[in-house]
This record gives C-alpha cells, sequence and structure tokens, in this order.
C-alpha cells in the first residue's frame, strides 16, 4: 500500500503508540490525531508540521458525528483510519474484582468504539481509489494475560471483528483491513503491568507498522508476537503458561 498524500485519522493519539505513528507518517501526509485530553494532543502536534488535533472521546457518540463532520468539511474526506485508543485495568478476577464494570469500560472503548467509528467512516473511505482500517489489537488476543482479563477479553473481539470486516470490505471496496499486533509496550498506558521495565519503545511498534502497510501485511505481528502466535498454534496450554508465567 502507498502511504504518502493521504490524509490520516488516529485514535489515542496524543500518547504512545498513536503518537509515534503520527511522527513517522506526519512528512509526507496529513494526520489528525483524536483524543480526549485537548491539552495533551495539543501538546503532541505543536512540532509536527502536518498533523492537527481534534478533540473527541470515541465512547461519545456526538463526539464522533462531530469528528466524521469535521473531518469531512475540513480536509475533505479520509484515506486511513487508525483506531489505536484503548483502555486497561489491572487486576485478577476474583468475587471482589467488579468485573461487569471494568470489563464494560475496556469493552466501550476497546471493541464498540472502533466498530462505531468505523461504520462512520466507511462513506468516506469508500470514496478513494486506495483506503485502509488499522485497528490495534495485542498479543493477548490470542492467549489472555491472567493480570489484564478483560482487556485480553476485549482484544480478542476485536481480533475476530476484524477478521470479519476484512472478508465484507474485500468484496466490492477498495478498502484495506490491517491488524496490528504489539507485545507489551513502552507506554504510560502500560506502565501499571511493568511496560516501563519490560515493554519495547512504542516507535518500534510504528516502523513496524508502516513496513506491514506498505508489504500489504494484513496481521502486523510486531517483535516476539510472532513468535507467540507460532507457539500458540503449536499449543495453547503452553502458550497461555508462557504469557502468565
Amino acid at each position: 500500500m502507498n502511504i504518502t498524500n493521504k490524509t490520516i485519522l488516529i485514535t489515542g493519539g496524543g500518547s504512545g503508540i498513536g503518537l509515534e505513528i503520527a511522527k513517522l507518517l506526519n512528512a509526507e501526509n496529513k494526520v489528525i490525531i483524536a483524543g480526549r485530553n485537548k491539552e495533551k494532543l495539543d501538546s503532541a502536534a505543536k512540532d509536527l508540521a502536518n498533523v492537527s488535533a481534534i478533540q473527541a472521546d470515541i465512547t461519545n457518540e456526538n463526539d464522533l458525528d462531530r469528528l466524521v463532520e469535521e473531518i469531512n468539511n475540513k480536509y475533505g474526506g479520509l484515506n486511513i483510519l487508525i483506531n489505536n485508543a484503548g483502555h486497561a485495568y489491572a487486576y485478577q478476577l476474583s468475587e471482589n474484582s467488579d468485573t461487569h464494570t471494568k470489563a464494560k469500560d475496556e469493552f466501550e472503548t476497546n471493541y464498540f468504539a472502533p466498530i462505531r467509528l468505523t461504520e462512520k467512516l466507511l462513506p468516506l473511505l469508500k470514496k478513494q481509489d486506495e483506503a485502509a482500517v488499522i485497528n490495534v489489537s495485542s498479543i493477548v488476543s490470542y492467549t489472555p494475560g491472567f493480570n489484564i482479563p478483560t482487556y485480553s477479553d476485549s482484544k480478542a473481539a476485536l481480533h475476530s471483528y476484524t477478521q470479519s470486516l476484512r472478508h465484507a470490505l474485500a468484496k466490492d471496496t477498495q478498502i484495506k483491513v490491517f491488524e496490528l499486533m504489539p507485545p507489551l509496550v513502552d507506554t504510560e498506558f502500560s506502565a501499571e503491568i511493568g511496560g516501563k521495565e519490560n515493554g519495547i519503545h512504542p516507535s518500534k511498534v510504528a516502523e513496524d507498522l508502516v513496513k506491514g502497510l506498505q508489504e500489504n501485511t494484513y496481521e502486523i505481528r510486531v517483535g516476539n508476537t510472532e513468535l507467540f502466535y507460532n507457539s500458540f498454534f503449536a499449543s495453547s496450554k503452553d502458550a497461555f503458561s508462557t504469557m502468565n508465567q
């Protein structure tokens, strides 16, 4: 896929993986970063020549409608949607873990919001000669981490949705559907589960994404996600033990 002279939307683009993707793509594209925190977005965009920010809570439908309208009116369309925003709780399942509440929050951001935003933007994407949807899932799409149980569930659901969306859009559109599957990454988002000590730098994730897009690799398994993928299909039991040792 050609990734120059494109208009690109990145949700959760004010920090972490989203910001590193924006940095990497901004030189030859128009990049829009979206998120809840306007100050963080504006700070991220100020030193990047072709990056602009739109404050929007992706779990709020009114915000999404405003976001889509602004993209259409101000930018004249969209080529690439990167569903990157995420939310996670670090905890273990128990009778006191309030799992239902945590799962609802995580699924709202990690699963329902990308689905809703993708549907709202499909009419704009379909107008392009070449377009893409990129869903950022995780290594835990294959096997859950016991300390992020319902986050793992939400990413497994997103993985399944991405496969179905890819199949559906391949029939009569020019929209390619990619999935970016990072391992543990050193971001503010993952600090609670050891990202600072054991995670890879988010710039590595961004670099692998760009390479995967250019090579039309539809499942972009970053770092040890590729090894883990092979391990999972060899023995799901051993893969679970490796993930949770």
